[in-house]
């Protein structure tokens, strides 16, 4: 009784200590910006909401749509294999933006309290390790 006691133990905390490693987006801000100067997209992912500004004025209003339980669960998972403390030192593989052959693309996370932001990137082609979660918010913005 007492080895099957010890082993419900170890399994109840140790999957309960996996739960608290893994990065949860539901408690994330997810902000993700491409402009240039004619240019100019702000997609905002909350509470499984995205919003999309196409105006750089503070007064303009985003389109606010409610994300599919499938494509939540997909952001999910892809917002769980991004290193947040990583994000800083992503390097661009282009670099079109420094003569307007790209608009300049950033992510920046806010998560407990902390925010986590990555350097300018070529709107269109993030950094490998950041690019499918990119591709799929902005594909989401692109379906309104």
């Amino acid at each position: 009784m007492k080895i099957i006691s010890l082993i419900f133990l170890t399994l109840f905390l140790g999957r309960s200590c996996d739960n608290e490693q893994k990065i949860d987006i539901q408690s994330a801000v997810v902000e993700y910006t491409a402009n240039t100067r004619g240019f100019y997209q702000k997609i905002v992912v909350q509470n499984q909401t995205i919003s999309v500004y196409r105006d750089r004025k503070e007064t303009a209003l985003p389109i606010n749509e409610k994300i599919s339980e499938a494509d939540w669960k997909e952001l999910i998972s892809l917002f769980q294999e991004i290193d947040l403390e990583g994000l800083q030192s992503l390097k661009a593989p282009s670099e079109k933006r420094y003569y307007d052959g790209a608009a300049i693309g950033n992510l920046k996370i806010d998560y407990k309290e902390k925010t986590y932001q990555t350097d300018g990137f070529d709107h269109g082609t993030p950094p490998l390790e950041i690019a499918r979660f990119v591709t799929k918010i902005t594909s989401l913005a692109n379906d309104e």
